[in-house]
Formats: structure tokens, sequence, C-alpha cells
């Protein structure tokens, strides 16, 4: 009599190798894994196992996260019912960690799913098995507890020697043979960096700057060969900057400061005046900083784009001054996609001022501004209104800054930056304050002439 077939068993064989070292061999370790699994589910032919043709491998992942694509497609059949038997060949390979490997046989015993580890000689159908296995689970994350503890010291280690373990480079460094090397070009930037924001006390105005100048945090390229694209210079990267040691030519471990091998960028005096400046506070150097600057269309000026305000902005080349309005969306956002993004604070003054100069000599402004000043019952006569206001021209490059401002705030509505010019908007609510001002630097002008 012939013997009852046995049932066909579908067996799974699942690999995984923690580093990606040896991977582009021919035959590697997940081949030599599989191999093992194949010829030990082949002994078991008589048991009616058959090995299905899928391939489960994770190269390069540890074994301590689920999160592992062949993991996670063994799983999803395994719940779908096409697997009776998962064939590993150590029990490290499907998990590092017992409570994640808990959590996976969970799932094979709701599914009536056996787990079999061929070099330990156990599966987890019998009470023997599961006991052995919890026990080896316990070594196997013991051991990664260990590796971990030896990483870490060995790192603190390294630190302390001054040695670079990693990471995103520093603007002003490249990655040389795992140690940093100074790159002049960047270097160069980073000193910029800390001597402007020494001279203008601001790093918003210096952000600004910056970005108004095309410069952008620094791009790398990963050991992988992907490419990390630098972006615009915000205030967060440059408080960062200001912050980093490596600049000293230091390494830091856990707040602690240890001799780098890199070379230093810039000195310890340099950066001390940064910090000085850093230590105060922040309202105080940003009102400084603004009072050191005349910029009269701040608050009248905006983006005809975005319809954002323009804030003002300044930079010096060799000794001379800058100044800029910029438009705060396109500084964040990003300039390409908008068709305006500054203009040269000097060329959008002198453009309102022409304007406001050409509008004053108009009989209409001078009506208009006649009968403001005497809304109130006054009796100024005409020709002093249009005298008063041709003095506008006499007097303006005479005037300080602040005063130049107050009376654009008084006369200009706003003024709108378009791709092809600006759109002034002049208001005459305030012409009898113009008036009347204008009239007093007349009279004061005729008792000195007196």
């Amino acid at each position: 009599m012939n013997d009852k077939p046995a049932r066909k068993v579908r067996c799974a064989i699942y690999t995984r190798k923690s580093s990606e070292e040896g991977l582009e061999m021919e035959f590697n370790s997940l081949d030599a894994q599989r191999e093992s699994c194949e010829a030990y589910i082949a002994s078991q032919r008589q048991e009616g196992w058959l090995l299905v043709p899928d391939y489960y491998d994770d190269g390069g992942i540890s074994g301590g996260t689920l999160e592992r694509p062949g993991l996670q497609r063994l799983l999803r059949d395994v719940e779908d019912g096409c697997i009776d038997v998962v064939v590993v060949y150590k029990v490290d390979r499907l998990s590092r960690s017992l409570a994640d490997f808990a959590r996976i046989i969970d799932t094979f015993e709701k599914h009536d799913v056996s787990f079999v580890s061929i070099t330990q000689q156990f599966n987890t159908t019998s009470s023997m098995g599961r006991l052995t296995l919890n026990i080896l689970l316990s070594f196997a994350q013991f051991e990664r507890e260990v590796i971990g503890e030896r990483i870490r010291d060995k790192f603190a280690a390294s630190r302390r020697k001054g040695m670079w373990m990693g990471g995103s480079p520093p603007l002003g460094y490249d990655v040389e043979n795992r140690k940093l090397v100074v790159n002049q070009t960047e270097a160069a930037l980073v000193r910029h960096i800390f001597e402007r924001f020494v001279r203008l006390g601001s790093a918003t105005t210096l952000a600004a700057e910056l970005k108004a100048d095309g410069y952008r945090t620094k791009t790398w390229t990963t050991q992988k060969g992907r490419i990390r694209e630098g972006r615009p210079i915000d205030k967060g990267f440059l408080y960062k900057l200001f912050r980093n040691r490596v600049y000293l030519g230091e390494a830091v471990h856990k707040g602690e400061s240890f001799p780098g091998e890199h070379d230093a960028i810039i000195d310890q005096a340099l950066r001390d005046k940064v910090h000085a400046i850093l230590a105060e506070n922040p309202k105080t150097r940003s009102n400084r900083t603004r009072a050191t600057t005349p910029m009269p269309l701040k608050g009248l000026i905006r983006c005809g784009h975005c319809d954002a305000a323009m804030t003002p902005s300044h930079t010096r080349r060799k000794g001379r001054l800058y100044r800029y309005y910029l438009c705060l969306s396109a500084t964040k956002n990003g300039h390409r996609t908008y068709p305006v993004r500054s203009i040269a604070a000097g060329e959008a003054e002198g453009a309102v001022v022409a304007n406001l100069r050409a509008l004053v000599r108009s009989p209409e402004l001078v009506v208009r501004a006649w009968r403001a000043v005497n809304k109130d019952g006054a009796e100024i006569p005409e020709r002093e209104v249009r005298e008063a206001l041709g003095r506008l021209d006499e007097v303006w490059d005479e005037l300080f800054p602040v005063e130049q401002a107050r009376l654009l705030n008084l006369m200009v509505d706003n003024v709108v930056l378009m791709p092809d010019g600006l759109d002034i908007r002049f208001r005459g609510d305030g012409l009898d304050t113009v008036i009347e001002d204008l009239r007093a630097i007349d009279a004061d002008g005729d008792r000195r002439a007196a």
C-alpha cells in the first residue's frame, strides 16, 4: 500500500544583513543564508515542504527596526495566507529586539504560521521551541545593547581626540579621508558673516543682505552619492553658525570642547565680539540698527506681486554703503517665482521725491493745499501756499533723514514696486501740516538772512 501523500507546506526564506559591506559581491551573505535555508527545506521534502519562489531579503538594514521592506512584504504575505512556514538562518536575522520579535511571532501564530531557525534546531510549534526562542532573543538583545555601548564609548573617545565623526559638514569645510579640510571660498564667506554681524549688529539685516547677494548654505554630497543642495541663508542658520565652536578649530561632545584635528577659520577675539552682541537685548540691537540707517520709505513701499511689505536692508562693499528694499515673501520663499524681489533704496527714494517735486508745482495741488490749510477759517493767501510748496525743492536735500521720512509719510499713501517700475500714490489729508512745516522753514530762513 502507498503512504498517504504529505500535506504541502509552503516555506518562505527570510534573509538579512545589517551593513551594506560586501553586498556588491556576486555571492554575498544573503546568498549564503538563502542557500543554507534552501538545503534545509529540501531535506524536509518528505514532509511536504515546498519553497515559495519569492525572495524576502533586507540588505544593509538593522535588525533593531521593523521598518524593513523585505520583512514588511513577508508579513503581508503571511496575513494573506500565502505562507505556512518562515525559515531563517538564525533567530536574530528576523529581529534583535525581544519586543519586536514577540509581535512578529504573534502575527505568525494568528495565521497558523510556524517559524524555523535552521542553525538553532527549533520551531515555534512546541513549548520547548518557544522557551529556547525567548532565551536566544534575550541574549541577542543583550549583544545589541553591548554593541551600542561600545559604539558610543568609541564615539566619545574619538571626539575627545578632536576627530570628525561624520554628519553634515559645516559651511567652510569639506570632508576628505574622514577629516575636515578648510574650503577657502566658503571660509571667506564664514569670516565675512562674522565680521558683517559685528558691524551690523542685526541677524535679520544680515540674512536679508546675504540672500540679496545670492549666498546659500553648504551644498554637499553624502557617502551614498546623494546631493544635498544648499538653501537661502536665514536667521536660524546664522545663529547656529555663530554658536558652532568648530570654527575655532574645536570638537564638541556633549557640551565639552576639545582641540580638533582641523584648522580654525576665525579667532577667539572675533567670536567674542559676535557673542557680546548676541548677549544684548534683541530689541535694543534692532532699534540701534534702524537708527543708524535712514530708510524714509519704510512702511510705505510694498511688493506689487504679493502685497507684502518690503523691508529695509543694506550692505557695505569696499567702505561704500548700499541700501535696498527687499520683499519679505520673496526672501522667505525664494526669488525664482517672484517677478520683483528688491530695489535699490536710492533709486526708489529718488523716483518718489522726483514725482513729489513735480506734484507740488502743479496748480491742482496748490489749490488743494490752499483749501486744506484754510479749512478751519484761516486766511492764508494762495500765493504763500504756492511759495511754501516751491520751497520743498530748495530745502529737501538740507533736511535730516528723519524730517524727510516725516514729510514723505504725510504726503505719500503708498509705493508699489511693479515689474515695470513704481506705482506712487500720494495723499492729500496731510498737506496742511506739510504747508505749516514749509512756512516755518521759510520764516526761519528769512530770520537768519535778516
